[in-house]
């Protein structure tokens, strides 16, 4: 009978243990796991925030270098400089006042596509960030916290609107506090329970 009793006590403290060492083998993996999609989504974040950096920083330069009032004088200074000098051309060659005006005319309006032209072509320069921008927040949408999921979809609206800044600043903002709350380790059980018993 001593015999059954310690064979008995031995396998249910193998059970037991069995049961134990199952259940932190699966409290670990899940931790693991837990660890590594917390590492993914701090990793497509700062992707994100970058890009919208990048986007930020290619409507700045944009904005500097071609939509100031310093600019839009200096074009306009070229544009009847290239006036002055097409008319003064046609005037030498022999032109009438007619033929002078309409070569002025034709070189200042010159002037002016080219500049429209190298406009647009920094203007396409913003383009390539919005991109990566897009392509950044893709896996972000799929996340499965609403929070993380909203602040990217505010972020990607502030986005297409760029010039408005202080909406690009506001949303920024939103997604990096909601990736920090989603990223923030949890609470242990001690610490729950003192905020349920406070609240």
């Amino acid at each position: 009978m001593d015999k059954l009793i310690e064979l008995a006590s031995t396998l249910v403290s193998g059970a037991f243990i069995a049961v134990l060492a199952a259940w932190l083998t699966n409290r670990s993996r899940n931790r693991q796991d837990q660890q590594a999609d917390l590492g993914a989504l701090r990793v497509q974040a700062d992707a994100l925030t970058v890009a919208v950096t990048e986007l930020q920083s290619a409507a700045a330069a944009n904005r500097l270098l071609w939509e100031g009032s310093a600019e839009r004088a200096r074009s306009f200074l070229l544009a009847v400089l290239a006036f002055t000098g097409g008319a003064a051309r046609a005037r030498i060659a022999g032109g009438t006042d007619s033929l002078s005006g309409l070569a002025g005319l034709g070189q200042a309006a010159e002037l002016l596509s080219w500049d429209r032209r190298a406009t647009k072509q920094t203007v396409a320069y913003v383009r390539e960030p919005l991109a990566r921008a897009a392509a950044a927040a893709a896996p972000l949408m799929r996340y499965p916290d609403p929070a993380v999921v909203a602040a990217t979809e505010q972020l990607l609206a502030a986005c297409a609107d760029v010039e408005n800044t202080a909406r690009l600043e506001t949303a920024l903002e939103a997604f990096g506090q909601a990736v920090r709350t989603a990223t923030a380790p949890p609470l242990s059980w001690w610490a729950r329970r003192r905020a349920v018993q406070a609240g």
